[in-house]
């Protein structure tokens, strides 16, 4: 523990008692914008805004930036706002209404509302000169052409219709398989697309209804993410293996290869540009990847033990990096002009930088790297604006998400007046930032949230996050997921708990040995370590109830919540297990005709080894269960399964089931209810 710490800690234990001051319901009041978007010249700016459930589409002009209300959805009714982009004539906007793009099984029809008639994953228009705002029909993933010309997918094909001319979208082509990319071509004239076909997955160019569809470099690989030249001659893609491939040892760690491939456009031939190093770190790619000029692109990769950007001259295949350091890149956007790189990471002057995240950008014709950003605040989601100006997401640790403008070294905060009176910002705590050490040596960061005053002794309480590839940071998350733990975090500090929050390993923002350590998850669970000994170290804080230790997560959250409940209900006197994973012996259940891996029974004892399931004989402590039956990131029959056991075993429990509500809360009174449902069981246990 840090000298600082145990000052702090020291000074807060002697302070008066203080009552609680405010609600869920008021803290719940946050703003959280997304789809943060540019026009092509950098004078427009629009983004999607969460305000209690309501979502909706805002929109501000260069030089003022005074933000309008361009849409009108005052219901609470669980439809997200996704794929916001301006036309390329900046005449229009577009957006999808309805599904749930954080799914990983599926995004279709979200009805949270249990209607009758579900609602359609819906995509609409905005005329920018009259405001107007109309359906345009189902579909989604939206890649804007020329003018006002866009192109979705719709069933699995490429469907077209021009925003100015009112008629109705159309089919572009039929074709074996499921298209599931796009690009429009320079002159948006042809559309490079990706086509999957089962074991393998093909680039293919269409240019009109009279002309056959052209494949580059066919083969029987996976082609993905084709990116055209500045000029339209050429194409970059990715390519990886296809089919399923051998039998390898499943216990045993392997290089998954990847390529960057360069084809040329009138031939259809292609040749391998670059290739990832055969090293674990190099079989990790990310999804960053821009042909900017006719002489380099540039790529997102793991390859030298950080997420970072490297830029490749076409001609000498030599890559260069550019952004050195011990820090990861994401959230990257090539500026409209295609000279700048913008990204959000987590590097600063300070060490509680690498658990915050601030603005770079990269000068792509100098290969200048310029820190926008820095500071106590986190900064996300960064686009480019006309004469070098940019605009981003800013909270604090007091202040949630709002959209900034920065100009030089000003800044404009955007819609500061969303935020409601009643919403208690001057009584929200600044997080901590602590470090302890699992038992196999390994440094662990977390955050830890406590407010002045109290008993001499306060229960604690542990929040596991998701992901597992996830950071929980130093202030309002960027991720409206835990936005939402973040806010849940605050109310149990200001009811009184010392809470938590652990960034353990299989999490990002601490290297790659962090990110992909051998032996977890079904592989033997390494980073429970990190769990127990975060538990550990917060019974062990002087102000804290060694006996009185609550745990609570959600999702891969969750599955570690109901690990530490049955193998150290010693520790851990009760949890709230929120849609967590139980059995996970399943991961190696194989397809018939698939050929056995020679460790495949070891490797699935394993796996149920690593289960909550296997240890339920030492599980005594109460546990509440909540899970939503239409999640489509762990599936309820997890814990209907869990449960079925307690029932069997004459186990206790309490649960609470929430029918047509997805994984990510897209009702904010389901939200506020699981939240308080959360902090009622931990304060029934360790308060009461």
């Amino acid at each position: 523990m840090k000298i600082r710490l145990i000052f702090i800690l020291f000074v807060l234990i002697s302070c008066p008692a203080v009552s609680q001051t405010f609600t869920m319901e008021e803290i719940g009041k946050f703003t959280f914008p997304s789809e943060l978007t540019a026009d092509q010249s950098g004078t427009q700016l629009a983004w999607a805004m969460y305000k209690q459930g309501k979502r909706n589409v805002y929109y501000a002009e260069a030089p003022r930036f005074e933000p309008q209300k361009l849409t009108a959805f005052d219901k609470d009714d669980g439809q997200e706002i996704t794929g916001l982009h301006f036309s390329n004539d900046g005449n229009w906007l577009v957006f999808v209404r309805g599904g749930d793009h954080g799914g990983y099984l599926y995004s279709s029809t979200v009805n949270a509302d249990n209607l009758p008639t579900p609602p359609k994953v819906e995509i609409w228009k905005i005329n920018l000169t009259t405001q107007a705002a109309s359906i345009i029909g189902e579909g989604d993933d939206l890649v804007m052409g020329p003018d006002s010309k866009l192109a979705f997918l719709k069933s699995g094909k490429i469907w077209t219709i021009d925003l100015e001319n009112g008629l109705e979208p159309s089919p572009l082509f039929d074709i074996k398989g499921t298209v599931n990319s796009m690009e429009y071509s320079p002159d948006g004239k042809s559309i490079a697309f990706t086509v999957n076909r089962g074991g393998h997955q093909l680039i293919g160019i269409y240019r009109d209804a009279d002309t056959p569809i052209q494949f580059i470099s066919p083969s029987f690989h996976r082609y993905s993410q084709p990116k055209w030249s500045p000029d339209g001659s050429k194409i970059a893609f990715i390519k990886t293996l296809g089919g399923t491939g051998a039998a390898f040892p499943l216990l045993e760690p392997r290089h998954a290869p990847w390529e960057i491939w360069h084809a040329d456009v009138a031939s259809g031939e292609a040749e391998m540009l670059w290739k990832a190093p055969e090293t674990l770190r190099g079989s990790h790619r990310y999804f960053f990847f821009s042909y900017p000029n006719e002489n380099e692109l540039v790529f997102e990769s793991y390859h030298d033990g950080w997420q970072h950007l490297y830029a490749l001259d076409i001609e000498n295949k030599k890559e260069s990096l550019l952004t050195p350091g011990d820090y990861m890149v994401e959230q990257i956007k090539l500026s409209p002009n295609r000279g700048r790189i913008l990204f959000s990471a987590n590097d600063g002057p300070q060490e509680e930088d690498k658990d915050r995240r601030h603005i770079g950008s990269v000068d792509l014709k100098r290969k200048k790297l310029t820190w926008e950003t820095t500071g106590e605040g986190i900064e996300a989601y960064p686009v480019a604006l006309a004469d070098g100006q940019l605009a981003y997401f800013s909270a604090t640790p007091q202040r949630p998400h709002l959209v900034t403008v920065k100009k030089g070294d000003q800044t404009q905060t955007l819609q500061e007046d969303l935020i409601p009176s009643e919403f208690p910002q001057k009584q929200l705590v600044t997080p901590m930032q602590v470090e302890f050490t699992a038992p196999d040596g390994t440094t662990v960061y977390g955050q830890l949230f406590e407010k002045e005053g109290g008993a001499d002794q306060k229960p604690g309480v542990v929040f596991i996050h998701g992901g597992p590839q996830r950071q929980m940071l130093l202030g309002w998350s960027y991720m409206d997921y835990y936005t939402n733990t973040y806010m849940l975090n605050q109310y149990l500090a200001e009811m009184g708990f010392v809470v938590l929050s652990v960034n353990f390993r299989l999490g990002i923002g601490y290297g790659y040995e962090f990110h992909r350590p051998a032996n977890a998850y079904y592989q033997g669970a390494v980073e429970y370590q990190d769990i127990k000994a975060g538990g550990e170290f917060l019974a062990n804080l002087p102000q804290v109830d060694g006996d009185k230790i609550g745990v609570y997560g959600g999702s891969y959250g969750g599955y570690l919540t109901s690990l530490a409940l049955a193998r150290d209900s010693e520790l851990f006197k009760v949890g709230v297990d929120i849609h967590g994973v139980h059995d996970l012996d399943g991961r190696y259940d194989l397809p018939e005709g698939y050929e056995v891996a020679p460790d495949y029974e070891e490797a699935k004892e394993i796996a149920w080894k690593s289960s909550p399931i296997a240890d339920l004989d030492t599980w005594t402590s109460p546990v509440l269960f909540i899970h939503s039956d239409d999640d489509r990131n762990v599936n309820v029959s997890q814990t209907t399964n869990l449960i079925r056991r307690f029932d069997e075993l004459k186990k206790p429990y309490e649960s609470i089931l929430i029918p047509g509500d997805t994984h990510h809360w897209m009702k904010w009174e389901n939200m506020i209810r699981v939240s308080e449902e959360t902090a009622k069981f931990l304060q029934k246990y360790l308060m009461d």
